[in-house]
Order: C-alpha cells, then structure tokens, then sequence
C-alpha cells in the first residue's frame, strides 16, 4: 500500500484549507448582498421622520458593525478549533512518549501554557478590532479646555522643579541649573526675587506651609532655608491664547528655534540662606517640608534621604535602604508620611506617625528608574518612572497599582490636582499629559513652535487658589509656562 509523503501531505491539507476558506469568503459576501438589499425593500413601509439617506447611511454603518463582529465570531471559533487541536496533539504525545500518570502533571502544564497563549490572542484580537468600532463612537463635543496663560523667562539654563507658595502673597518658584532659585509673580510674569546662595545646580525648591520660607536643594551637597519678601505688582492684562487640548501627535524640532531666554528685569536677591543642612556626600536631589513645617526631608545621590529638624539643624534620621542613587522625596499633605523614588526601580514608604516606630515598605512597581512619587489628599500614591508608566497605589493595599497609564515616553516629576484629581505628566518628548486617577487620558497640553516646550519637560505642579493659572510646567528650554486647565465633569466622570 503507497505511504503518502509528508509534502505531499502538508500540500493536500493547504488546498484543503484554501478551499475551505474560499467557500466562507463566498458564503459571506451571498449574505452581504442578501442583508444589503433587505434593508432598503423594508425603508419604503417604516414609518420615520428621518431622510432617506441619513436612514440609509446608518443602515450602511450598523452593517459594517455587524458584519466586523460577524469576523471575529468566526475567527473565535478557528482559535478554538486550533486549541481542541493542539490539546489534542499534547495529550497524545504525553500518552506514547511520557506514559503513566506521571505525565498529568506536566501534560496539564503544557496544556494550559498553550491554552493561555491563544486566549490572549483572542483577546488582543478582540481589542484591537472592538476599539477600532467604539472609537467612532467617540464624543469630540465635551473636550478639555488648555489655555495658555503665561510665560515666565529669566533664567539662563534648564528649570529642574517649580513650585507655588502655600501663603499669602501668593507666588511661582523656580529652581534651575544655573545655580539659582527665582519667585515669580503668578499673574504678571514678573521676576520678584532671586537666590543665589547655593554652589551648584539648584534641583528643587518647596515653600514652608505657613511661613514665607523657601526650601532647596543643590548639587553642592547642600539644602538651604532661606526667608523671602516680595510686594506683587499690578497685574495686567493676559493674551487670549485659548485652544482645546489637543490628541497626541508627532511633532518636528525643524520649525522651532532655541531662543535664548532674555534676563528678568532687576529684581533684589538673596544671596546667604537663614539655615545650611549639610551631611550629605553627593547632589542633594530633592527636599521637601514634613506636615507641621518643622522638619525637612532631603534626597541625595548618596543613596540615603535625612531628616533634618528646622530649628537645630541637626541630622534626626538617616534614611538608607535603596541601592541606587535617589530621584525625588515627597510628604504626605497631612500625616508624618515620607516617600523617596530611586534608580533601582523602587519607591519606599516611610512612616513616622508613631515616635517610637518608624516603618518603612519597598515597592517594587516598575522596571526602570522611578522619577518621582507623591501623594494624593486621599490615601493614594502616584508615581512616575522612565519604563514610561505611572502607576496609582492604594496606600491601604500596596502590592499591586489600583491603575497603570502606560505612555510613549519616560516620564519626570508629576503632580496631582487636589481638586479636580488630575495627575500632570511631564515628559522628556516635550510633552504634558492629563490622566485622572483611574488611568483615563483626558487631554494633552497643547504644543507648537509658537507656544508649549519646545525642550524636555522636568516638572509640574499644580495650584488650586490662583485666580488665573491652576497648572505650571517647566523644562530644559528655560522657561516656566503658566496654564489655565477646564476640563468639563463628563471628562472627569469618566
């Protein structure tokens, strides 16, 4: 009896499936001209107060729906086919080869690993042709509303952080690479004040709650504590640079020039800190005030974040634990609570509510550096990493995100809005993206060669009581920008 090759074999098997493939082709398209015509007959004897081709057009479009979900019913039943197959062909190895009972476990194994990868198939299958649908169905009517309010342009290298006042009289810091911290006034762009008592890069800044008192850090090793003075100007009149948030988008850097930022007019400055918190061994990073305003934390290179007390200046704990250098520290709104992000992927959460006890919990949520974490009013934790994620955490149940965002790029000091519970991220394409706290983008600040960033965005924050700007950014292209952010309640409610 002649034994049919295995070409032979593989060839009949594939005409067999063309063929197979062929009569469905057919037997879709004869119910396609079977629907099409249907439809129409039935427009004559329906009562509607629509236009006869606004009716047609809808019938068209819940056709080509119909027939979208018809595909992937029929793709749904090949997948399953394909795994009766498979499990089939796996169950008849394990008997011959493996034999015996012993083969249950590692056939069950085999099985599943097999069935899961073709249940996830199915399901990106299923994504990614449903979305295609839905997004049609998309509302563009109720769309966040960005407008650029002002910019404010001084110093003479790239803005790392930025901050607004917590009292009266309100203002903008901005701490840059060129050695200096500036105060803004928030409605007119005006520069109020300068510091340069520090050696090197000035790489955050952060007001005191209560108190006209400045917080930074440098790349000299050191934070300082400097009081400040300033009288507002009048303000005058803004440009009406409204425009809706725009979709996320390529953009070229042939059009835009690097324009150098022209001097602030004279303002007076500070030039020796009130308080100097020394100890460190590499570039103080970050620093911020712990709820009450009489303890500091600080961020270092060194691997470790101190705790320093205001008054004495003296080193009350060392908070060491992380195996790289750190990024960014942040407290807690409200309680004794201390994050600090890292380069070796991790946050840690450090918790001196009870004196006699301080705890700390390693998160391990990311595959890259963490840029930054923060808190929310609530009982939340945000952070941002260069794996172009940001994650939202439930302080009462840590070990896993409650909400992931994944992005198109690394992502720097985020911010969350009181508020309106926005998060604002900042990116190293020049972008700034609103999500809310469930991980829904909600817009994207617009960006041209006329206004935006034209270089790496460093930094956001929010400010809930200003009258004008309720959100601030800065960048390495050495300005700050001033935005006023309406996002409607059906965005939000999303």
């Amino acid at each position: 009896m002649p034994v049919e090759s295995g070409s032979s074999a593989a060839s009949r098997q594939s005409k067999q499936k063309r063929k197979s493939h062929s009569l469905s082709i057919r037997r879709t398209n004869s119910t396609e001209q079977d629907r099409s015509g249907l439809p129409r007959d039935l427009l004559d004897g329906q009562d509607s107060k629509l236009p006869m081709s606004l009716r047609s057009n809808l019938l068209d479009l819940f056709g080509q729906i119909e027939r979208e979900f018809e595909n992937l019913y029929i793709e749904n039943l090949e997948l399953r086919r394909e795994i009766e197959t498979l499990n089939d062909r796996l169950a008849a190895e394990g008997q011959t080869v493996e034999g015996g009972d012993l083969t249950k476990g590692a056939l069950k194994t085999k099985a599943s690993h097999s069935t899961s990868q073709l249940s996830q198939k199915l399901r990106t299958t299923y994504k990614a042709s449903t979305s295609k649908i839905v997004s049609s169905f998309k509302a563009t009517t109720s769309r966040a509303v960005c407008q650029l309010l002002r910019e404010y342009a001084g110093h003479r290298d790239g803005i790392w952080d930025l901050s607004v006042s917590r009292t009266q009289p309100m203002v903008l810091g901005t701490a840059s690479a060129d050695h200096s911290a500036m105060l803004w006034s928030i409605e007119t762009g005006k520069c109020l004040l300068k510091y340069v008592g520090h050696q090197g890069s000035v790489n955050s800044i952060k007001f005191h709650p209560t108190e006209q008192m400045a917080l930074t850090a440098s790349g000299d090793q050191t934070a300082h504590i400097w009081r400040y003075l300033v009288q507002l100007p009048t303000p005058q009149p803004v440009a009406d640079l409204t425009s809706a948030c725009e979709d996320d988008g390529d953009f070229s850097d042939k059009e835009e020039v690097d324009g150098e930022g022209e001097g602030p007019s004279e303002c007076p400055s500070v030039r020796a800190p009130a308080t100097t918190l020394r100890s460190h061994q590499g570039v103080v990073i970050a620093a911020d005030w712990l709820v009450g305003g009489k303890q500091v934390v600080t961020a270092s290179w060194d691997r470790a974040a101190n705790l320093y007390d205001v008054e004495t200046s003296e080193l009350v704990h060392s908070l060491t634990g992380h195996d790289q250098e750190l990024t960014h520290c942040c407290t807690h709104p409200s309680q004794r609570l201390v994050v600090t992000s890292s380069r070796d992927t991790t946050f840690r959460l450090w918790d001196f509510r009870d004196p006699a006890i301080h705890s700390v919990n390693v998160f391990q949520g990311h595959t890259d550096t963490v840029t930054s974490a923060v808190f929310t009013m609530g009982d939340n934790v945000v952070s941002g990493s260069d794996d172009r994620t940001v994650k939202v955490w439930d302080l009462k149940n840590m070990r896993s995100p409650i909400a992931t965002i994944r992005t198109d790029s690394a992502v720097n000091r985020i911010s969350v809005s009181v508020n309106q519970r926005v998060i604002a991220l900042p990116h190293d394409n020049r972008q700034v993206r609103l999500f809310d706290m469930s991980g829904v983008r909600l817009a994207r600040l617009p960006r041209s060669n006329r206004q935006g960033h034209r270089r790496m965005v460093c930094c956001t924050t929010w400010c809930e009581d200003s009258a004008s700007c309720n959100l601030f950014s800065c960048g390495f292209d050495r300005q700050a920008i001033g935005w006023n952010i309406n996002i409607p309640a059906l965005l939000q409610e999303k």
